[in-house]
């Protein structure tokens, strides 16, 4: 019927487009927009835990996870702990969890600590979890302390008597390479040993354990810059000489043996970086068979020091 067709088009549908409206100026739109992330429990005044500004700790950098140089580094493992005690790596802590199955791994830990003066801690598996992030400890971990460097001008003014002879490290990112250089300064008379701060090998608890105590005896210092830290002994009085393949003279005979030395040594891989390398008094090879390449990081620096001591042995 005419009159009850248009009774239904007066009706509005659901989800028809509706017409034209007086608007609400943005403010319902704006009464619906976020009022950003909310606050931490802490910042909240109305919460228990809320802290007032003077009380809160600096936010650290987002996303930052690496550990600063010099922090403290924990060893996991019954083999790793006792070889870390034998080898006279400090240990702050030792820590042993509750219950453990004893063996002759832990029973020498244990003896070796005490004889040491090293704590002993008694602690749950979970915390040793936490403690060590994860890693397989055995019920067995050690803590040890940040490194202390000395710096690149202590070894100028070292006591150890003789001509001075200290290695700089180039590149070297292995801390067993570090740990068997610092291992043959010690055993040729050597004053110490330089590593850049960034993008080198520092003297961690595998560094330690290569040097087999020797890093208990030769100072190891870091410098910011290793090229300005080469130039500063260069004003001291030092010569400066580099280890690569390509060298203007050869090691045996090495008039400048009996000199105030640095020895530098760079990467097995990539050699002298160029600014390091222009800053050599001279390069100096090593004579070696055609049939190798290059000798490893800690061996061509062993092999140096040796040849060194010899000559100045004989002068």
């Amino acid at each position: 019927m005419p009159g009850n067709s248009s009774r239904r088009g007066a009706v509005r549908r659901t989800g028809s487009k509706k017409g034209a409206q007086v608007g609400s100026g943005g403010q319902r739109r704006r009464g619906l927009e976020g009022k950003g992330p909310t606050p931490k429990a802490s910042e909240r005044p109305n919460h228990k835990a809320y802290k007032k500004p003077s009380e809160r700790k600096p936010a650290g950098r987002a996303g930052s996870t690496r550990k600063k140089s010099g922090s403290t580094e924990m060893i996991a493992g019954r083999n790793s702990v006792v070889e870390a005690l034998r080898t006279e790596v400090p240990i702050s802590t030792m820590y042993i969890a509750n219950r453990i199955d004893s063996d002759d791994r832990v029973k020498e830990a244990l003896t070796l600590a005490a004889e040491a003066g090293i704590p002993i801690m008694e602690t749950p598996r979970t915390e040793l979890d936490r403690l060590t992030d994860g890693a397989v400890h055995q019920g067995l971990a050690a803590q040890v302390p940040p490194y202390e460097y000395a710096h690149p001008q202590d070894l100028v003014d070292s006591e150890i008597p003789g001509t001075p002879l200290v290695v700089a490290l180039d590149s070297i990112t292995d801390p067993r390479n570090l740990g068997a250089i610092v291992r043959s300064v010690a055993a040729f008379g050597g004053h110490g040993v330089v590593v850049p701060a960034r993008r080198s090998a520092g003297m961690t608890a595998s560094a330690w354990k290569t040097s087999a105590g020797a890093a208990a005896r030769v100072p190891v210092a870091q410098a910011s810059n290793l090229v300005r830290a080469l130039e500063d002994y260069r004003k001291a009085g030092f010569f400066v000489i580099g280890l690569d393949m390509d060298g203007d003279v050869e090691l045996p005979g090495l008039e400048l043996a009996t000199s105030p030395l640095v020895v530098v040594v760079g990467s097995e891989g990539k050699g002298l970086s160029r600014l390091v390398r222009e800053t050599c008094d001279q390069i100096v090879s090593i004579p070696m068979s055609s049939a190798v390449e290059s000798l490893n990081a800690g061996l061509a620096a062993g092999v140096t020091l040796y040849e060194i001591a010899r000559l100045r042995a004989d002068a």
